[in-house]
């Protein structure tokens, strides 16, 4: 950004804008960057999801193979 004090507008100097190209660029990897974080965000908050659903299921699968193993008190109330 250039500030031009030479210009006689009432003492105050005004700013004139950088070339396109420059601010183009600076645009697109400040882009590229934001766009690389939040996909390094998201695959880390899957993968943390992933871990916790694994966890989960085999756990409820333990559960289930121990509830397998106890007599069903239901049934006893339940007879056909």
């Amino acid at each position: 950004m250039i500030i031009n004090h030479q210009l006689p507008m009432k003492e105050l100097p005004y700013i004139v804008p950088s070339p396109q190209t420059e601010t183009q660029d600076i645009f697109a990897v400040n882009q590229t960057t934001v766009e690389f974080y939040h996909e390094v965000r998201t695959r880390s908050e899957f993968k943390r999801y992933c871990e916790w659903y694994y966890t989960t299921a085999a756990q409820n699968r333990r559960h289930l193979e121990k509830m397998r193993g106890e007599p069903n008190i239901m049934g006893w109330f339940r007879r056909r």
